[in-house]
């Protein structure tokens, strides 16, 4: 049995299992994030997207691009829902991975769902398959693959994704080895696009949902493929983590479901950002941020690289910098839309705070990493010096959000969305119920 085989084989344990309850209604939490997130997504970046319909003039069609109210063609819309499920890098995700997990899925299992008259339920059964996938991928290629410059969302998104779309349209064996072999092929996506400001990032979650697309109907095609695509010389695992022999890490690592591995980020910031913005929050209640002199972070060392400017370009590059987002808990007691707003990354006493906190690896954090997601927050002042530490910051699995807590973020990003009481909660309860169709949960966005 080659590589692909023994991946595609794994899968097909799970595809056989019964899904459990509590899985399910996590993947219920996960869908309703994701509308959340992508609604304000598409508002945030508005203006942006006007000047792109004005320059591509897509093609008007059937299909819901989610947070435009408007419709496109299939694929359109695919790509659209990508480019704002990740626009604010408010998405879930998983630390070990290194991945946003939901982004690619949803924005391809959404509009194809519509299109074929799918239920929720269905969807949900899909996204946890799509999510197993990529996170095995991408957790088998880790760290290696972000050392050599790659955003797995982008490139693991998109094999997960295509076998997610598969698993919803019932596609055969055949038809799902030649999809991933597609898939596989067409996998990319850089890093780059966090770095010197870039607003880019969104971009490689587009270009995921709409390759697994493509790969779809390649494979429905019957297109003849490698026999392993991730395996050998010059397949995908050599590829992305620069050697073939690496381990291929088993599905349900650790004995849990990949989408129950995920966090559901309550500030609007880089998940690396996030333990340091709560610590500093901690810090509000000892220290004025009017008599700090110098900050220091002390993180695992992943965090890091690309995340540690002080001069901030933008929105997106705020997002990215943790000596931003620490001085954003520190002032703001929060790190929520508004903080990286472009009115607030503009802000002359958020800045000249920014500019006084230096970031440095701990190599005991590093080691600790993904187990624990450290940051160590110091503030000198000349009353002297006060720290906090967190090692798992909220929304993480080991500290997830209440349930008041997450209908408070759904809530507030759909009011961002502009998304009125109504709507809102009618899709709320229509993909708590899980029963419903899926065009029925898109009508309005």
């Amino acid at each position: 049995m080659n590589r692909t085989e023994e991946f595609l084989s794994a899968l097909d344990a799970v595809r056989a299992r019964e899904v459990p309850g509590e899985v399910m209604a996590r993947a219920r939490r996960s869908l309703l994030d994701y509308l959340a997130v992508t609604c304000a997504g598409a508002a945030f970046q508005r203006g942006k997207l006007e000047r792109y319909f004005a320059a591509a003039m897509p093609e008007a069609g059937a299909s819901a691009a989610i947070g435009t109210r408007r419709r496109f063609t299939l694929k359109e819309a695919v790509f659209l829902n990508g480019l704002n499920g990740h626009a604010l890098d408010y998405d879930d995700g998983t630390n070990s991975g290194i991945i946003h997990l939901g982004s690619p899925v949803f924005s391809l299992l959404l509009p194809l769902a519509e299109r074929g008259g799918k239920t929720v339920e269905e969807v949900l059964r899909a996204a946890v398959l799509g999510y197993e996938a990529s996170y095995t991928l991408a957790v088998t290629i880790q760290p290696e693959h972000k050392a050599r410059g790659f955003h797995a969302t982008g490139t693991c998104g998109t094999p997960g994704a295509a076998l997610a779309a598969a698993e919803l349209l019932g596609f055969g064996g055949e038809e799902r080895f030649r999809v991933f072999a597609a898939a596989c092929a067409a996998s990319s996506g850089m890093l780059s696009v966090l770095d010197e400001g870039s607003e880019l990032k969104p971009y490689n979650v587009a270009k995921a949902a709409a390759l697994a697309l493509d790969s779809l109907w390649m494979g429905s095609a019957g297109f003849r493929v490698h026999p392993d695509s991730l395996g050998g010389a010059r397949g995908f695992l050599k590829m992305m983590a620069g050697r073939a022999d690496v381990e291929l890490k088993p599905v349900l690592l650790g004995g849990t479901y990949a989408i129950m591995k995920t966090y559901t980020k309550p500030y609007a910031s880089c998940r690396y950002t996030h333990p340091a913005v709560e610590a500093a929050i901690r810090l509000r209640g000892q220290v004025a941020p009017d008599e700090v002199e110098g900050i220091a972070v002390k993180t695992y060392s992943l965090a890091v690289a690309g995340h540690d400017h002080t001069e901030v370009k933008g929105p997106y590059s705020a997002k990215m910098s943790i000596p931003f987002s620490t001085a954003a808990g520190l002032l703001c007691g929060k790190a929520g839309l508004q903080e990286f707003s472009e009115e607030s990354v503009a802000r002359p006493d958020l800045l000249e705070l920014a500019r006084k906190v230096r970031v440095e690896a701990d190599e005991g954090f590093s080691e600790a990493f993904p187990g624990r997601q450290t940051a160590e927050v110091t503030a000198r002042t000349a009353r002297g010096e006060f720290t906090a530490r967190v090692d798992f910051p909220k929304g993480e699995p080991e500290n997830p959000l209440t349930d008041a807590e997450f209908r408070e973020r759904y809530d507030g990003l759909m009011e961002y969305a502009g998304v009125d009481g109504a709507t809102r909660n009618r899709i709320f309860d229509a993909v708590m119920a899980g029963t419903g169709m899926v065009a029925g949960v898109l009508e309005g966005l």
